[in-house]
């Protein structure tokens, strides 16, 4: 079934509309990964190999196998293990509530979390490099903190909470540069979405995922910004149920020039939701 995308004229004072194209879905069953909950994806620059962090604290490494089309036809584990605070040291209850993923250009993992708010490298075994947490980070919504992380060319790191604490406030982005956590801008929050997932294009333009439950099913809706936080776009909205509960975002350029939108579900360790990799595109500019 090809998905509903709701598509809009621009209005004045409303962000602009720029649908994009479905190009497949892919269920990835319980039993070939063991896993589930999975609520952060990075893509590499050919949309190829990936990271995807469950929100259990696992990471898992492995490839996409694609069909002459491009579309996702399979999935490969190549390794998986847990995050650590240190040698012998396994994460836990609500500090292991990891939500964030974003990979630099020296291919450091960073993450951040949902429970209790903070954004941290990971080192390997001797255990992660924790950054300072600012005064706003203490006083997020319980479990609705650190949802989505991105990681710019300059290498700053942008985290966005879930919940930005009033319907009417908008979502603060934050910045970690230089040493130093700002807010580097603010994105309107707008109808009922909520955030889950942030990522910075291969065109330096800022990428929210977002969704909005409804009782007997999930809204998602994709916008993009300038890295200010101006020029804002809504490049898909679904219907309710067309997707299962859209968590992770990664974009990426393909050999044809368009950006792709590569998006993974959270299951939620539900039977009756999945693993979904979801992929939309974007006409070449």
């Amino acid at each position: 079934m090809k998905p509903l995308v709701l598509a809009a004229m621009l209005l004045g004072g409303a962000p602009s509309q720029q649908p994009a194209t479905y190009l497949g879905s892919y269920t990835w069953p319980e039993e070939a990964h063991g896993l589930g909950g999975f609520s952060a994806l990075e893509t590499d620059a050919q949309g190829q190999g990936f990271v995807m962090l469950s929100d259990r604290a696992r990471m898992l490494d492995g490839r996409f196998l694609r069909d002459e089309q491009g579309r996702i036809t399979g999935v490969e584990i190549e390794e998986e293990g847990p995050l650590r605070n240190g040698p012998d040291g396994l994460m836990s209850g609500p500090h292991a509530d990891s939500e964030g993923l974003a990979i630099d250009a020296s291919g450091r993992r960073w993450i951040s979390f949902e429970g209790r708010a903070r954004v941290r490298a990971e080192t390997g075994r001797d255990g992660p490099e924790l950054l300072p947490e600012p005064a706003a980070f203490r006083e997020m919504q319980l479990n609705s903190a650190l949802e989505a992380l991105a990681v710019g060319s300059d290498g700053a790191l942008y985290t966005i909470p879930e919940r930005s604490g009033r319907v009417d406030r908008p979502f603060p982005v934050y910045r970690w540069r230089a040493g130093a956590w700002d807010e580097a801008f603010q994105v309107p929050r707008r109808d009922a979405f909520l955030v889950t997932g942030a990522d910075i294009g291969p065109d330096g333009r800022f990428y929210l995922l977002e969704r909005d439950f409804v009782g007997v099913g999930f809204r998602s809706r994709v916008r993009r910004f300038a890295l200010d936080g101006s020029n804002e776009e809504v490049l898909l909205e679904t219907g309710v149920g067309v997707h299962d509960n859209l968590e992770g975002l990664s974009v990426w350029q393909d050999a044809a020039g368009r950006i792709r939108l590569t998006m993974v579900s959270d299951d939620n360790f539900r039977f009756f939701q999945t693993t979904e990799f979801v992929e939309y595109a974007l006409p070449a500019e």
